[in-house]
């Protein structure tokens, strides 16, 4: 897999992820700790990306 194509990957699934978050804070069924990690996982892929485009630039 190319670098760009692992960024394009990760940034589609923290756009998923995105999406999810926002779903689950609207339905009272989820409780704060499912919500608390899906937040963890879109940040720790935030991290990834933005580790990612820094390698790029060296």
């Amino acid at each position: 897999m190319s670098l760009q194509s692992h960024l394009l990957e990760l940034e589609r699934r923290h756009a998923d992820l995105e999406r999810e978050i926002e779903k689950a804070m609207v339905s009272p069924s989820t409780d704060n700790l499912a919500i608390a990690n899906l937040k963890r996982r879109k940040l720790n892929i935030k991290d990834q990306i933005t580790r990612l485009r820094k390698e790029t630039l060296h």
